[in-house]
């Protein structure tokens, strides 16, 4: 299951750079006489490197519109300009489109054509992160895989806007301006394949309803969450990374066995109001509780299993697979207390 779970995040971070440089590949030994034809493609805004044709570089020049692209362009580069607008006309030829960053640029809603978006069939990758829209731009291209959002004024998002990403893996909406209203028990129907989903640094104050079962990262960093409902975790079976750091999470806010889930292999509570550490799972192996109101620690107490038969199965049996620990910021005073490293034999760090 773990070695399952981290090829899975593998593929999810490393793909797009396998995925540039076996393109690369392909044209490293490009004729030198077709130079001459990718040139004269070429925007004169951009850049258009002889030795990678399926790219156009127009990042970086203070654009206020996105030129007419060649037909032959997978990959556009067009963040840190000052792009308002998303027209139909510049794609008209560009029906090859996988990847488009328009980063950092002063787009709106009110600028994206209607239709734009979706008639580009081939796009795989958007990013439209440190913009100025305000929800979710619709309709978006069926075949999305990577959806990055962050860093907008978003607060709304269109019902079904995601009813047919089945494709979709990540879906990057941190730092906007999210409130629990927003997040309706249908707003990720349709993301049946969605890995990653971060909602940090919004304004939600409760967990988000529904998120897709197939999450394995869930980052709500940075928000006002007071409670973890009673078997929340039980709809997303997968979730192996979960980020609640700086949030307002306290002990009545969690369930007895809210964080007992078999599947959480790292479990980040920094930054809350924690007086004593939550119930761990075994399977566990990332726990973060720096800066909490912790005043002191019982292995005996924490140990998801009990010390006397972990001693009677010894490293052949379920012994907790706790490795790194955070405590610092909290109350507690050194020394660790020994039946901490008696529970947790694999502890590699203990920071207190």
């Amino acid at each position: 299951m773990i070695l399952k779970v981290y090829t899975s995040l593998l593929l999810l971070f490393l793909v797009n750079s396998v995925w540039t440089r076996s393109v690369r590949q392909v044209y490293d030994d490009l004729d030198p006489e077709h130079w001459s034809h990718y040139t004269s493609e070429c925007p004169q805004e951009c850049f258009c490197p002889p030795s990678f044709p399926n790219a156009l570089y127009c990042d970086n020049k203070g654009l206020k519109e996105i030129p007419p692209i060649p037909a032959r362009i997978w990959y556009l580069y067009l963040q840190n300009n000052q792009i308002e607008t998303l027209s139909e006309k510049p794609f008209v030829n560009a029906t090859h489109l996988r990847w488009i960053n328009l980063n950092k640029n002063k787009i709106t809603n009110s600028g994206i054509e209607s239709g734009v978006l979706s008639k580009l069939k081939r796009l795989l990758y958007l990013f439209l992160e440190d913009n100025e829209l305000e929800e979710v731009p619709s309709p978006l291209p069926v075949g999305l895989e990577q959806l990055r959002l962050a860093k907008n004024k978003i607060s709304k998002i269109p019902e079904g806007v995601f009813s047919h990403l089945e494709n979709l893996t990540m879906l990057d909406l941190h730092q906007n301006s999210l409130l629990d209203s927003a997040l309706q028990s249908d707003t990720f129907q349709g993301l049946n394949n969605l890995m990653q989903l971060n909602i940090a640094k919004n304004s939600l104050k409760k967990m988000p309803l529904s998120i897709p079962a197939n999450t394995l990262q869930l980052f709500l960093d940075n928000n006002s969450i007071e409670v973890i409902p009673e078997n929340y975790f039980s709809a997303i079976p997968k979730v192996t990374f979960l980020r609640l750091n700086y949030n307002k999470l306290s002990d009545d806010g969690i369930p007895s066995n809210g964080f007992n889930v078999s599947s959480i292999l790292d479990l980040q509570l920094s930054h809350n109001q924690l007086t004593k550490i939550p119930p761990i799972n075994a399977h566990l192996e990332h726990l973060h509780l720096d800066h909490n109101k912790i005043k002191s620690v019982n292995g005996t107490q924490i140990c998801p299993v009990s010390i006397a038969l972990e001693e009677d199965y010894g490293y052949y049996g379920n012994i907790p697979r706790l490795r790194y620990l955070r405590l610092d910021g909290n109350e507690i005073q050194p020394p660790i207390p020994l039946d901490i490293m008696i529970c947790f034999r694999l502890l590699q760090a203990v920071v207190i």
